[in-house]
């Protein structure tokens, strides 16, 4: 076992560190992931079940792991922000606690988001001044309490304690496969366009003037992994923040119809208001369940495949919102996804794996 190839993948079976475990392993990595149900998704992964809030079950779970590096792709929705920032600023720091007499740790990658720039949950993009797009890594942060802070400071003291180097990352809509993920706006579309499909109802955009008419990006799963396994193993990109998205930019206005056109329904544009998916998709679950047992499904409970809250979140913002990728271009990670191509491989990938009719 190669000491300097020994990753510990903290919340393996999300949407980031699933296809984060999947590239490791491809690499010849030793993979350990961590969560707190694992699951056998990602061959060769070795599962670690432990709760990070329980310092004890940590150090009994981690007893024999010894990473060269840790790679932090989770979180835990709260009620509030405060409550984010007291449970997910301790997830890190119990874990890097734990793992701190060791001196294996070489280098910490934690995975944030946009909302380092537009506000978090309970305050999104609603606390006066409107960010400036596109966001880049040198704009302040915002004088708002916000988890993703309170993670950075656990990591930057870590480091500092330690003498490990680090990495963040920050993902605008993350499009990848995850059954069970809280923020996975792929999935949700795809369940609400076979809804569409089956029940012959219209394909009605849920969002805002602003995001139908603006300009927006996301970020392929396998390219923010792409990034983080990049950040891990090169020198110029020790101790950076940077944003990661596909690299191209669209219009959920041209967006939309080309999902809709793959599910063969009929695209409805922006209106004149904003119709939340949330409360629509909350009245189609029995039929939903229907269309699971119909066509054999694997998750007849649209809640494990669908997340809805965060989608509407997201095409509800008031302001276009893109991300400026210069830093990490320009020190040499150039890795590029056409985003109409990641939709359409996450659907094809959904409906092989009978998660979607």
């Amino acid at each position: 076992m190669s000491q300097d190839k020994i990753a510990l993948v903290v919340g393996a079976s999300g949407i980031a560190g699933g296809n984060l475990s999947a590239l490791l392993i491809e690499k010849g990595w030793t993979t350990y992931g961590l969560s707190r149900s694992p699951k056998a998704d990602v061959k060769g992964l070795i599962p670690v079940a432990a709760d990070l809030l329980d310092i004890t079950s940590l150090e009994a779970a981690l007893k024999d792991v010894t990473p060269s590096h840790v790679f932090f792709t989770t979180w835990m929705r709260n009620d509030t922000e405060a409550e984010n920032i007291r449970v997910n600023s301790a997830l890190v720091r119990n874990l890097l606690q734990v793992l701190s007499p060791r001196k294996s740790v070489r280098h910490v990658g934690l995975v944030t988001g946009l909302k380092h720039y537009l506000g978090p949950f309970d305050a999104y993009l609603k606390a006066g001044v409107l960010p400036l797009t596109p966001v880049n890594e040198e704009h302040p942060r915002l004088p708002l309490d916000n988890f993703y802070y309170s993670q950075e400071d656990e990591v930057y003291a870590a480091a500092a304690r330690d003498g490990f180097n680090w990495s963040i990352h920050r993902p605008h809509t993350i499009i990848g496969k995850a059954v069970g993920n809280a923020m996975n706006m792929g999935s949700t579309l795809a369940v609400y366009a076979s809804i569409c499909k089956q029940e012959g109802l219209p394909f009605i955009w849920p969002g805002s003037a602003a995001q139908w008419n603006g300009i927006s990006d996301m970020t392929d799963a396998r390219i923010l992994a792409e990034q983080i396994l990049w950040a891990g193993t090169t020198p110029e990109a020790e101790n950076e923040a940077f944003n990661v998205t596909n690299g191209d930019v669209f219009r959920w206005s041209w967006m939309w119809g080309e999902i809709a056109k793959y599910f063969g329904v009929e695209a409805v544009g922006f209106d004149g208001e904003i119709h939340p998916l949330e409360e629509r998709l909350k009245a189609y679950e029995g039929i939903w369940e229907n269309i699971a047992k119909e066509h054999g499904l694997t998750q007849t409970e649209m809640g494990k495949v669908a997340s809805a809250w965060h989608t509407d979140l997201d095409l509800g913002r008031p302001i276009e919102v893109m991300t400026d990728m210069s830093k990490s271009r320009k020190l040499g990670f150039t890795t590029y996804k056409s985003t109409r191509d990641s939709f359409f491989e996450l659907f094809d990938q959904l409906r092989k794996d009978r998660i979607i009719p």
